[in-house]
């Protein structure tokens, strides 16, 4: 049996950047990426099932100054490697963030003295200024009204599940990567100071193995003893949709305090600038995967189903602020009443639209994987990474695919030095190559 040097499990957007990084940054040879479906970025990844955006911490409210510096950094990385990507993959487009009422507008107001070192291109904006930028946003307020807005003309949507098949294409251009379509994993095993991948066709071998499959990268993990500690609290993302256009770039509002979850924001499809999409809800479903029913029993294998889990969830879901919201949120999944409720919230950004302009967009919105530490009784805020003896496991909520590139080269960065310490080789990271190619100028 042929033995790998590097196994990647997840064809999304993570695990096709770290394909693309260790073929064309270091000299590493065996390497294989292996995917279930028949195409790459068919889940968190698809572009119908997150927000579209490249997050860099600008506009983003619930980021403070250290994690937008870090977020800056990684989102930078990937806005270097797009332009060498033709249209399909993104848009450029314009990204405000609103302050309504005098408590936010100070809020905006302090936050862009803090940030504008940082973001250069930040601006703060009046009425009259939105009002050129977005006039529909203005269109129907009372006039007496206090807002503001924080604006960016460096904002991009991104087609994430193109992105993933764009990082494969060039990362088959370097070397011959093997790449493995419409084949699952089932089971990861332990053997000879390395791996056995197990899956609907195939056993693999390999050294070492890199997990970024999402929620189900805590399953694999639990499978082999790590992240014990952890569950999931898989928050699930709804949108709705116009058939025209309101808004002409990105409009985000304040994020809830308290909230790890998107605050609602309005912006054009990446695919069709006509129209406009707004959202995201949030609620609480038992499912590592949006309207994949069959991954309800791989939540229950990656949650807390212990006493001390189940009263850690409890006592997470009952926050009062957290509770209202969730609660708020499953309404808006209600035939009519969920439109007329949701409708009163995009009023905050077009006080203008109607029920009748809305429609709920079925089949659209994916699963955020939130990590619960169960033990400490709290959220885990930020991506999750654990890693093992020679193995990675990448679980990756919001802001994940915004900072894939930087992630992969953490995991390459570790991957070397696992192969240095338990194998005694020296794998070659092409430095000046990869600082040349993707670390994009911060001024």
């Amino acid at each position: 049996m042929e033995r790998y040097d590097v196994v990647i499990i997840g064809g999304g957007v993570v695990g096709t950047a770290l394909l693309y990084v260790l073929s064309r940054y270091t000299n590493i040879e065996k390497i294989m990426l292996i995917e279930k479906y028949s195409k790459f970025g068919q889940v968190n990844s698809n572009k119908n099932n997150n927000s579209q955006t490249l997050h860099f911490g600008d506009i983003e409210t619930n980021y403070n100054l250290e994690k937008a510096k870090r977020v800056n950094e990684a989102a930078s990385m990937v806005k270097q490697y797009l332009k060498n990507c033709d249209k399909s993959v993104y848009i450029k487009t314009h990204k405000i963030v609103l302050g309504v009422g005098h408590e936010q507008v100070e809020l905006l107001k302090t936050r862009y003295m803090g940030f504008k070192k940082l973001f250069p291109k930040l601006k703060l904006i009046n009425q009259s200024e939105i009002w050129v930028i977005e006039p529909m946003v203005l269109e129907g307020r009372d006039k007496n009204e206090e807002i503001i807005a924080l604006y960016s003309d460096d904002g991009y949507g991104v087609n994430y599940d193109i992105l993933a098949e764009n990082f494969v294409k060039n990362a088959k251009k370097e070397r011959s990567v093997e790449v493995k379509l419409n084949e699952k994993v089932e089971k990861i095993i332990r053997k000879n100071q390395g791996y056995e991948v197990i899956t609907s066709k195939e056993i693999y071998n390999s050294k070492l193995v890199v997990v970024c499959s999402g929620s189900h990268s805590l399953l694999f993990a639990k499978s082999l003893g790590y992240g014990k500690e952890l569950g999931i609290l898989p928050v699930a993302g709804s949108f709705f949709g116009t058939k025209k256009k309101f808004l002409n770039g990105k409009v985000y509002t304040i994020q809830i305090e308290r909230l790890p979850f998107a605050a609602i924001h309005g912006d054009p499809y990446v695919d069709n600038i006509n129209e406009t999409r707004f959202g995201p809800t949030a609620k609480v479903l038992p499912l590592l995967e949006r309207h994949n029913y069959f991954t309800v029993l791989d939540f229950l294998k990656t949650s807390v189903w212990n006493f001390i889990g189940i009263i850690s969830l409890f006592k997470i879901l009952f926050d009062p602020i957290i509770f209202k919201y969730v609660l708020k949120n499953v309404f808006y999944d209600f035939p009519v009443i969920g439109k007329r409720l949701f409708v009163k919230e995009i009023k905050k950004i077009v006080p203008t639209l109607k029920y009748s302009d809305l429609e709920y967009k079925k089949g659209y919105g994916g699963i955020r994987p939130q990590v619960v530490n169960w033990k400490k009784m709290k959220l885990q805020m930020g991506d999750a990474k654990i890693y093992g003896e020679n193995i990675i496991f990448n679980i990756t909520p919001s802001p994940g695919a915004s900072v894939c590139l930087k992630n992969a080269e953490l995991d390459t960065r570790k991957i070397l030095y696992f192969f240095k310490e338990n194998f005694g080789e020296n794998y070659l990271f092409y430095e000046k190559k990869f600082k040349k190619d993707l670390l994009y100028p911060i001024k």
